[in-house]
């Protein structure tokens, strides 16, 4: 197996895995910062306790994902020294920020967990949210705009193969920052309230504390609240990207959608298999003219196909495959979503019905699948290159031999790392009543409203 090759998998193996805690970390703040709100505003401590309990579970999260962070720091120094030492000078300012704003986070989110209930006015209590959740999304926003960086590159210039005249905030900010931002982090902010929405379901259908039905009732209105808005902006921030992709990567967009010739009026092509030798899409579901709207909100738009971009600057045809993947798996969590508000609001129909509850708790799972996917999707599809038009991959892999024996241990400690913190977080909820700790934390004598 060649050091390209190699490299790809290990890097693809640690984002993988990263980007379960990176989304984690991104989203799960903003919902701690809503529960306690609610709990504070409504005077219930039970939406108090959900807030605390989450915030102890992401504690853990955040341990991993401080880990998976740091190797990937690494593995750019260690298995892609060109791209380091030409792009690591462009980029090394949103690195930096990104550890800051890490750092910033870490500091309040230390005051948030020591400082419950030592506040006479809660709200000031709640005020440590907002500098957690600045913090954290900030996080998304500098390390995206380093991977943005690397498809839509800008902020300097190439002589004799060196970058001079350098310019760090406009390669900070170059021309795909703001959609891939708002792309990532509504994705993250829906995500993470999905997953808890999942873990609200399966409380209620496997209930070992037949008293916490309520409590998890609540949190599932709220995760559901959240991640409905949510994923109507991931929508709209899809919706931005296949526009930004038509004019400025043509090649990534072509890929996705196996779409062959230069034409108006192109149809958007679901699964199907694809013959490549014969440029035929077989058993795909077609929408007709839908390409062309959503690339430039016009069946009239002319939509650049894969036969007029050389062929050695394709992207793997795959990820056709990780799009249909990520589009299923999102609009799922948002059709859960809206079927549990039309079933309360609009009819007499029970929203906690055991059949109901098990589509709920795959909306969380399919979620995570669906960040999976769509990082394979923005990550194959800038493949032939690691810097789009000006470093390929494979100029950037280290020629060091030994590629082998750190891909094993690498998927070794991710494994013992991943069995690790669910095993605790299991240990830390499953025999907990959710009861028992508002108990524990205001007093038997406290109702919940």
């Amino acid at each position: 197996m060649d050091e390209v090759l190699l490299g790809r998998i290990i890097t693809a193996s640690t984002l993988g895995f990263h980007i379960i805690f990176a989304t984690i970390g991104v989203g799960i703040p903003i919902v701690i910062m809503v529960m306690e709100f609610l709990g504070i505003r409504k005077k219930d401590t039970q939406y108090l306790t959900m807030a605390r309990r989450i915030a102890k579970g992401f504690t853990v999260t955040i341990a991993v994902g401080v880990v998976t962070g740091t190797i990937i720091g690494l593995q750019l120094s260690l298995i892609w020294p060109d791209f380091m030492r030409l792009g690591g000078q462009i980029i090394a300012l949103p690195l930096f920020m990104e550890v800051f704003a890490f750092f910033f986070e870490a500091i309040f989110l230390g005051i948030f967990l020591y400082t419950w209930d030592r506040f006479k006015n809660p709200w000031h209590h709640w005020l440590l949210n907002i500098p957690i959740v600045v913090g954290s999304t900030l996080s998304a926003v500098f390390i995206t705009s380093v991977n943005s960086f690397m498809n839509t590159p800008s902020g300097f210039e190439l002589s004799e193969e060196m970058f001079v005249n350098i310019d760090p905030i406009a390669a900070m900010l170059n021309p795909s920052v703001y959609v891939r931002v708002f792309h990532v982090v509504a994705t993250a902010y829906m995500t993470a309230a999905f997953i808890l929405g999942s873990i609200a379901a399966f409380k209620l259908i496997k209930n070992k504390f037949q008293k916490d039905a309520e409590y998890h009732k609540k949190a599932l209105k709220v995760t559901m609240s959240i991640g409905i808005v949510t994923a109507l902006l991931t929508i709209l921030a899809g919706d931005f990207s296949a526009k930004f992709l038509h004019n400025e990567q043509p090649e990534k967009l072509a890929a996705m959608e196996w779409h062959y010739e230069t034409e108006t009026h192109a149809d958007l092509v679901l699964f199907g298999v694809l013959d490549e030798e014969n440029q035929e899409v077989n058993y795909a579901l077609r929408i007709p003219w839908a390409l062309s709207f959503l690339s430039g909100n016009s069946f009239d738009t002319e939509v650049t196909g894969l036969n007029d971009i050389p062929e050695d600057e394709h992207p793997p045809l795959v990820i056709h495959y990780f799009f249909d993947l990520m589009v299923v798996f999102g609009m799922y969590a948002f059709g859960v979503a809206l079927l549990y508000f039309i079933i309360k609001k609009f009819t007499r129909f029970n929203e906690h019905h055991p059949a109901l509850l098990y589509l709920y708790f795959l909306a969380g799972p399919l979620s995570m699948m669906a960040i999976e996917a769509g990082w394979f999707l923005a990550e194959m599809g800038r493949q032939p290159w690691i810097i789009r038009g000006y470093m390929r991959v494979s100029e950037a892999v280290t020629n060091a031999d030994g590629l082998g024996i750190v891909l094993v241990s690498f998927i070794v400690l991710y494994a013992v790392l991943g069995f690790t913190c669910s095993y605790v977080l299991v240990k830390m909820f499953n025999n907990s009543s959710a009861e028992s700790s508002r108990e524990e934390y205001y007093g038997e004598g406290v109702d919940a409203k």
